[in-house]
């Protein structure tokens, strides 16, 4: 029996635009026959009694109902069994009790046949291509991409890459300094992928530490080659950074091939991120060694270390404390991060009436006195000599607070 053809062109048009949606043959097929058996099941109730054939080659697709012959009168589901004499017309040689497979011509079933195709393939079509973006860019969470802004928003920014994929970098994940404007190039990471209700979205970050550890495989070639490791990375965006690399060849200074003759790599990277400091110091597993040197540029005197709490006691020269604390706590912070220990800053005192601010823990709050520790005030005397209107202010301390702070320390010493 010659077999019927409906005129499905899937070597044209169709072809061309799911080709250019980056869905390959084996998957047009699948939705092509998905799709008509949709259909058919709403026409006649079900589909499973339907043979559908798609031939990508030959650029038709042929669809054939199956049919039990019966006795003529005996028809009782029309869909499923069909009269002799009909049968006969099809195929002289059928008989009673056989299957036969009818050629459908799908065109004939009218306009809003084909419109019902073409919905459901449109449908089936949106999923595949929600899927391909959600696969895609679930698989480069971390990498770098650059994209285009396409709209500016109150909360969140939306770009669009090459490929014409729509990316959201919420405001969060800006660094402070950043600022744009319709049609800027943007260079971030994907960093969160969510597919909630078969809708991806795609979000991206430029305040990762990821996106500084991606910057630096850009710009320095020992660290793309993998000759130069990046152990950690601290960051508070848009002020500063602190990094921590190794060599794994002893002929390569790490510091130096990153920061480059006259600071010529890492600058790039400092436009980048809109003038962000970046400390580039060498990893050690020495623990020690590794906060001494998180914490430059201060010089320590002495510190002690608790593995077990993870918290590290460093003693300063005085004019050596601002310096470990940094501006707005910034270098204590990001050391502190860096290292993934707790470090406080103890000022080393001459004067051995003076009394560390952790031995009033039983009469001032502890979040008062890590306060004041965070901004170098680690002794008695030295916050007895500092003014009290500032102290307040710089520790961002009630009035009462303070009085009573002050109350405690003068009575430790009228006793």
């Amino acid at each position: 029996m010659a077999k019927k053809e409906v005129a499905v062109d899937l070597t044209g048009e169709f072809q061309k635009f799911l080709e250019e949606k980056g869905i390959d043959q084996a998957t047009t097929i699948s939705v092509l026959e998905e799709s008509f058996r949709s259909v058919i099941a709403k026409m006649f109730g079900s589909d499973e009694n339907f043979d559908v054939i798609v031939n990508p080659n030959k650029g038709d697709c042929e669809i054939y109902k199956n049919l039990v012959v019966v006795p003529d009168g005996e028809v009782q589901d029309p869909n499923k069994e069909i009269a002799l004499s009909d049968a006969l017309k099809e195929d002289p040689n059928c008989e009673v009790g056989e299957d036969l497979a009818i050629v459908i011509d799908f065109t004939k079933f009218g306009r809003r046949a084909i419109l019902n195709l073409r919905q459901t393939l449109a449908s089936k079509i949106l999923d595949l291509q929600k899927d391909a973006v959600y696969s895609k860019f679930k698989d480069m969470e971390g990498q770098l991409v650059t994209a285009e802004v396409y709209q500016l928003w109150k909360k969140e920014i939306l770009l669009v890459d090459a490929d014409n994929n729509e990316l959201i970098l919420p405001k969060d994940q800006q660094i402070p300094k950043d600022f744009y404007r319709k049609g800027d190039q943007v260079r971030a990471i994907v960093y969160n992928v969510d597919n909630k209700n078969n809708n991806p979205k795609v979000y991206v970050s430029r305040t990762s530490e990821e996106f500084l550890r991606r910057l630096f495989e850009i710009e320095v070639p020992e660290v793309h080659e993998g000759l130069i490791s990046i152990k950690a990375i601290a960051r508070i965006p848009g002020e500063r950074a602190k990094i921590a690399v190794e060599s794994y060849d002893d002929r390569i200074d790490a510091v130096g091939a990153c920061v480059g003759v006259k600071g010529s790599r890492i600058h790039g990277i400092v436009r980048e991120l809109k003038n962000e400091n970046i400390d580039v110091i060498d990893y050690t597993t020495n623990t020690s060694l590794f906060i001494q040197r998180a914490l430059s540029p201060a010089k320590i005197s002495s510190m002690r270390v608790d593995e077990n709490t993870k918290r590290a006691e460093v003693f300063l020269h005085p004019e050596e404390v601002s310096l470990a604390i940094g501006k707005g706590g910034l270098n204590i912070r990001l050391a502190s991060k860096l290292t993934g220990y707790n470090i406080d800053v103890y000022r080393e005192s001459d004067d051995p009436d003076d009394i560390y601010l952790d031995e009033f823990s039983d009469e001032i709050e502890e979040w008062v006195i890590e306060a004041l520790k965070s901004l170098g005030y680690t002794t008695a005397k030295a916050v007895l000599k500092a003014d009290r209107d500032r102290l307040a202010e710089e520790a961002d301390l009630e009035e009462d607070t303070v009085d009573n702070l002050i109350k405690v320390l003068k009575a430790e010493y009228e006793d």
